[in-house]
Formats: C-alpha cells, sequence, structure tokens
C-alpha cells in the first residue's frame, strides 16, 4: 500500500494506492479523501481612494471577483448589487447595505476572495 498526495486544480487529496496481485481491471481501484485545502493567500489591501467611505461591503462568502456592478461615483440603494463573486459555479451579488454613494472599489474582476473580505466601501 502507498500513500501519495495530489493536487488537482488547487485541490489537495491524500490517495491510498494497494498494489493488487491481478492484472489490469480486476486491481482495486484507488481511494481518495478530500484533505483540507491550502489556503488563498490573502490578498494585498488595495489603496482606497482619498475619499473612502465609511460604510463597508463585505464579501458574504468566499470565491472570485466575477463582476463589479456600480462604479466609484454611482448612488446606490440598500440591496443593490455592487459586487458579484462566483462561489462554486454559482454567482452571488454582494449588495450595498446601506442607501449611499461608492467611495471606493477594493478588488478586481478575477481576484480572490475571502468571506468577510473588504470589497467596497460608500459614503
Amino acid at each position: 500500500m502507498k500513500n501519495y498526495t495530489i493536487t488537482v486544480n488547487g485541490n489537495v487529496y491524500d490517495v491510498t494506492v494497494e498494489e493488487g496481485t491481478g492484472s489490469g481491471a480486476s486491481q482495486a481501484a484507488p481511494k481518495a479523501a478530500p484533505k483540507a485545502a491550502p489556503a488563498a493567500p490573502a490578498a494585498a489591501p488595495k489603496a482606497a481612494s482619498a475619499g473612502a467611505g465609511s460604510i463597508r461591503v463585505e464579501a458574504g462568502a468566499a470565491g472570485k471577483v466575477f463582476k463589479i456592478e456600480a462604479n466609484v461615483g454611482a448612488s446606490v440603494k440598500a440591496g443593490d448589487p455592487v459586487i458579484i463573486i462566483e462561489a462554486m459555479k454559482m454567482e452571488i451579488p454582494v449588495v450595498a447595505p446601506k442607501d449611499g454613494t461608492v467611495a471606493s472599489i477594493d478588488c478586481a474582476v478575477g481576484d480572490a476572495c475571502a468571506a468577510g473580505q473588504l470589497l467596497a466601501t460608500l459614503n
């Protein structure tokens, strides 16, 4: 029996392979147990504009920034989407918690984000 650690698309698996005595098809299939994926490197904080607002718009889940819906200076109402993140092949809107004006966008399309990470600010 041999143990291997394999990484596929950023997911890490511990694999145990049993050596069989039969030929090809009669051998036991390898068993793979998912292992915790390594944490994504923390994104370097982006410089906020001088007029960065006090209302934080944070990611509700870990994922990747898919689309930026509102630009700096745009007026938004509570519940309006500001950023769209993609997680597990789903598009998840990150919405404005209050009415305001977008003061800064602190991410870019394609950036990885963690749950609770600051993505934008409002005034």
